[in-house]
């Protein structure tokens, strides 16, 4: 027997609106034959089971009544959906039909819709249904600045801090440090290298301590981290960038990642820093708050020992003396060229789907944030009537804080932003990594972490790269 969501009186108003589309003798009336909607996302784990759930409910109530019927399938991971998307939307030989709908960040739909193969749908959702979504969420597919609407937000997310809070407490107990010296990106380092100082000494071997702290996505640390500081990396007007790369903004992130991970105080190998807490090698991480689910439940190092940990979940740290800016990240879902009933349908199954209370049970299921402004209150959450578990109500009431009270900033999309966004998220972290792992080799070969590191902490080293990710990055303007 299936749980419903128990709707309380803020959030019914925004469940009629919304479900205006199923209203009505026209509304309510059958699709004279069956459609069948096929929807391609990247959800795995708890995230694909809370949609498929949704899906599941939505063709036993009104796809049953409307005579729709939708086929959800993962594609695997992000950039496993975007190849497939490409390769569809290009007819590529061996590749399967355009779905109906897709998971879509937005610089892979705005290279959809530069191919004509997007519908815009402003004209399906009137001003009051407009009025019940998070403006941000909206505009975020308006490519043009005309109002369109390229891009329908189901989920979004932002970034928290998870903390292995288990083994942070051992720490913390013996240097008497405390979270709120994380809340901001100088406190984070410097407790960074506390931390790596500390774990040093527990060893008879020199220079052989632990990273703290590590980021799933360097771009985001980039870009919000220059807003915080002043500076937009990426200005864009009438689809047009415009490189912002101030040096001095530029040097304080490079002092505050690049020198502390040469330093071994920050780390990032492998595919997700999650990865690198359950071996033990990172305390801490910064990631969407979508990622908390694989957050692991024990720490299993080499050696063979392993042991129980508990999250702890913080706000991201922000720059000292700013105003903290949160990313505003998610896909959201676009809806491919198709006949008039397989759009129409296409809308009722979006609209449906970001009612507050399907939208707040897929929340709760996933750790993403609900689209309305009626659901997204940990207030909403909590009168749903639905479980959550503490871990879900620390993730999902930090992340709503953030959205609720920080600046918001999504990089708007323009011809080469997606290859402009790649050349960022590797510009300073495969340099660092690269690097790090010179220093490693001559510390093991017996140099001396002082001299290991000498001359990659120089001036003119940042004035180099600082060159080099200029000029590479001014390639993509105009």
């Amino acid at each position: 027997m299936k749980k419903r969501v128990k709707i309380t009186a803020s959030l019914l108003i925004g469940a009629l609106l919304l479900g205006t589309a199923a209203c009505g003798t026209e509304k309510t009336t059958a699709f004279a034959s069956p459609i069948e909607l096929t929807v391609w996302t990247y959800y795995n784990g708890d995230q694909l089971g809370a949609f498929n759930r949704l899906v599941e409910d939505f063709n036993d109530t009104v796809g049953k009544e409307r005579n729709i019927e939708v086929v959800s399938s993962s594609q695997g991971s992000v950039n496993d959906l975007e190849t497939n998307v490409l390769n569809a939307a290009e007819g590529k030989v061996g590749a399967e039909a355009l779905p109906n709908i897709f998971a879509a960040y937005a610089d892979t739909a705005y290279a959809i819709d530069q191919m004509g193969l997007l519908v815009d749908l402003a004209p399906y959702l009137d001003e009051k249904e407009r009025e019940l979504y998070v403006e941000n969420y909206l505009t975020e597919g308006d490519f043009d600045g005309s109002g369109s609407i390229k891009i329908f937000p189901t989920a979004k997310s932002t970034e928290l801090m998870f903390l292995n809070d288990t083994d942070w407490q051992s720490f913390a107990s013996a240097t008497g440090a405390d979270y709120s010296d994380l809340a901001t990106v100088e406190g984070a380092v410097a407790t960074a290298e506390k931390y790596y100082d500390w774990t040093d000494a527990q060893t008879a071997a020199p220079d052989d301590g632990k990273a703290l702290l590590g980021r799933d996505v360097m771009a985001n640390y980039i870009l919000a981290g220059a807003k915080e500081l002043g500076a937009t990396v990426f200005d864009v007007e009438n689809g047009k960038m415009t490189l912002h790369f101030d040096k001095d903004v530029v040097r304080k992130l490079w002092d505050n990642y690049y020198v502390p991970f040469i330093k071994g105080y920050l780390s990032a190998s492998g595919r997700f820093r999650s990865d690198e807490v359950k071996t033990g090698d990172l305390l801490a991480y910064v990631g969407s708050c979508s990622s908390a689910s694989f957050f692991p439940k024990q720490v299993q190092t080499d050696s063979g020992d392993s042991h129980d940990i508990m999250m702890r979940v913080l706000p991201c740290p922000y720059f000292e003396g700013t105003k903290p800016v949160s990313v505003q990240q998610g896909a959201g879902m676009v809806v491919t060229q198709g006949t008039d009933e397989q759009i129409k349908a296409s809308v009722e199954f979006l609209k449906w789907f970001t009612q507050p209370e399907n939208n707040i049970s897929f929340a709760v299921g996933s750790g993403y944030l609900p689209v309305t402004r009626a659901a997204n209150s940990m207030d909403a959450m909590e009168e749903s009537g639905l479980t959550m578990t503490d871990d879900m109500k620390n993730i999902l009431s930090n992340a709503i804080d953030a959205v609720n009270n920080n600046e918001l900033y999504t990089m708007r999309v323009f011809a080469g932003a997606k290859d402009a966004r790649h050349a960022l998220d590797y510009c300073m972290s495969d340099r660092a990594a690269a690097d790090r792992r010179t220093v490693e080799e001559r510390i093991a070969a017996g140099q001396s972490a002082a001299d290991a590191e000498a001359e990659f902490l120089t001036d003119e080293n940042f004035e180099k790269w600082y060159d080099e990710t200029l000029a590479s990055l001014k390639a993509f303007e105009g």
